[in-house]
């Protein structure tokens, strides 16, 4: 079985695990020559390191059972994407409505603003310029399709 095999096979395992946690979904899932798994998982809520050592032991045991690596040599990784990684699905965003996000647009124009709505199509962030009495709010719809990336800004 080839490494894309093994891979496809590995994260179809991923996916029927996720199935029974409703709460948590992939954001990614790599594989490395050296037969290195690095899997991202979120969920609605967060997910806390202990729920991504539960990820890592059960789906490390299926890779087992099901024989990919008869010689034991491949390791896994499961962690969240990290809040400096773009969003990339969907659920993220929902995840994230009401936080400051920027958005790199295809064409590289960048907009930041507080993430307000997230539907099918796309975002609508609230857009703030201008202080004091000058101040002005927008909202700006940005479909999926014309957005590069969208990273959470850290606020402190």
């Amino acid at each position: 079985m080839s490494i894309q095999e093994k891979t496809a096979v590995a994260e179809h395992l991923l996916d029927e695990l996720l199935l029974n946690e409703s709460e948590y979904f992939k954001v990614g899932f790599k594989v490395k020559p050296t037969n290195n798994f690095k899997v991202y998982i979120d969920g609605d809520a967060g997910i806390t390191i202990e729920q991504c050592i539960k990820f890592n032991r059960a789906l490390y045991k299926m890779i087992e059972e099901k024989e990919l690596f008869p010689d034991g040599d491949f390791s896994l990784e499961v962690s969240s994407p990290g809040i400096d990684e773009p969003l990339k699905n969907i659920r993220q965003y929902k995840k994230n409505v009401n936080r400051l996000v920027e958005t790199t647009l295809n064409d590289s124009t960048k907009h930041t603003g507080i993430l307000k709505q997230v539907s099918d199509e796309g975002i609508i962030l609230e857009i703030h310029t201008g202080k004091g009495k000058k101040a002005v709010t927008n909202e700006l719809f940005q479909p999926f399709q014309d957005i590069k990336t969208t990273i959470v800004q850290i606020q402190f």
